[in-house]
């Protein structure tokens, strides 16, 4: 996940009245409730967890899910959820528009992010994304093939991995090429015969009266500005996630080749998506 792409330049923070700020602070203070809640208890239980089941995850991920639906409830935001996630091992890829992408898709089904390490730097973003099972690697050729490991590691366990293959998150508007470098991993010996990858479309529809790209989060934008402006808003726009037919592995030649079909998928579902947007 980053906050830069080479798009236009981020809106204006809105002009907030008393009356906005008010219904901000109603939203936010059961949110952090639950966060200061639900995450904790995330943390205290995986080290036992991780005693019992080792790199299985079979209890926490629940708790990661139940959180984010509930998240989704108090910002108010409408959750519509197509397709059928996968079975089987797979991993996820889908296009990347904002911080609120985090809440959405774990809300939908329960995955673990890949993200570069910065992130995990991102005051409360990091938080939560460390809390939750993230998987931090570094964009550097040197260590590109300790990374592959890595994911492969947590590809066998089982886990569901998550990546934004956009390498930015967006205005919300548009769906970005995909860079290709992370999908060599899914060519691991031993993982390409057996793993399925699952293109995700995400599409924001803003609320009325306000800008397409609202929920964007992109070039200068900072976090808290830009959740004061979703909290604030006084009634929410939606999101629909849509789950697309599975790729094998198997039935690419490389990663490139792979890349372009999951982008194609993303791509289709995007655009369709903003056509049926209100």
């Amino acid at each position: 996940m980053s906050m830069t792409w080479d798009g236009a330049p981020p809106p204006d923070p809105p002009r907030l009245s008393l009356r906005d700020r008010l219904r901000a602070a109603r939203r936010a203070a059961p949110l952090l409730l639950l966060l200061a809640t639900g995450f904790p208890l995330l943390l205290l239980l995986r080290p036992a967890e991780r005693m019992v089941w080792g790199a299985e995850r079979p209890v926490t991920p629940w708790i990661t899910q139940g959180v984010c639906r509930a998240a989704c409830r108090l910002f108010g935001l409408t959750l519509r959820v197509e397709g059928r996630p996968m079975r089987g091992m797979g991993a996820y890829v889908a296009n990347h528009v904002s911080w609120l992408d985090i809440f959405v898709l774990n809300a939908s089904k329960r995955l673990y992010f890949v993200a570069k390490d910065e992130v995990a730097g991102w005051g409360g973003i990091g938080w939560l994304a460390r809390g939750t099972g993230t998987v931090f690697i570094r964009r550097d050729r040197a260590d590109a093939a300790r990374q592959a490991r890595l994911l492969a590691e947590r590809l066998e366990a089982g886990h569901r991995l998550l990546f934004f293959p956009e390498g930015t998150s967006t205005d919300g508007l548009r769906v970005l090429p995909f860079r290709t470098t992370l999908f060599a991993a899914f060519f691991a010996p031993g993982l390409r015969e057996t793993l399925q990858i699952q293109p995700v479309s995400i599409v924001y529809a803003a609320p009325d009266g306000e800008p397409a790209s609202f929920y964007g989060w992109w070039g200068g934008a900072g976090f808290g500005s830009s959740l004061l402006a979703v909290l604030a808003v006084r009634r929410q726009g939606s999101v629909r996630v849509v789950y697309h037919a599975p790729l094998r592995v198997a039935d690419f030649g490389d990663r490139k080749a792979l890349a372009a079909a999951a982008e194609a998928a993303v791509r289709a579902g995007f655009e369709s998506g903003v056509e049926r947007r209100p």
